[in-house]
């Protein structure tokens, strides 16, 4: 068997989408220009962490940042042409996801499945029905 190397152009990818929050922020904003604090509020992660990520995915070229000169200052994150061609990616993790990833157990199991079933399927049919 041959030694194979991983392509360097693929190994750039997986660590742009595997770091912590980046695919989930990718995920919140093919639904559309998101606000910092809409962003935040959908998911548990500081402020701090949340503006690096942002940095981040901005200089790769996958976010770009709107600032509206309003008073007060009015900035919106949105995905480029090169952030929206992951959506087909992230359509397969979805589908992925529901059919072998089981859902966490809760306490109450009853409520919390139902609300994350339904987060699901609304999630799932916002991203098919772009």
């Amino acid at each position: 068997m041959k030694d194979s190397t991983v392509c360097p152009r693929f190994e750039r990818g997986m660590q742009i989408l595997s770091q912590r929050w980046n695919g989930l922020i990718i995920y919140r904003l093919l639904t559309g220009p998101q606000r910092f604090c809409n962003i935040q509020s959908a998911f548990p992660v500081s402020g701090r962490l949340l503006s690096e990520r942002l940095k981040d995915l901005e200089k790769e070229g996958i976010v770009i940042r709107h600032v509206y000169a309003e008073t007060p200052v009015r900035i919106e994150y949105e995905l480029t042409d090169k952030g929206r061609a992951l959506q087909s990616t992230i359509e397969c993790i979805q589908g992925w996801s529901d059919d072998w990833i089981e859902e966490p157990r809760q306490t109450d199991p009853t409520a919390e499945a139902v609300e994350q079933t339904e987060e699901c399927e609304e999630a799932a049919a916002g991203l098919k029905a772009e």
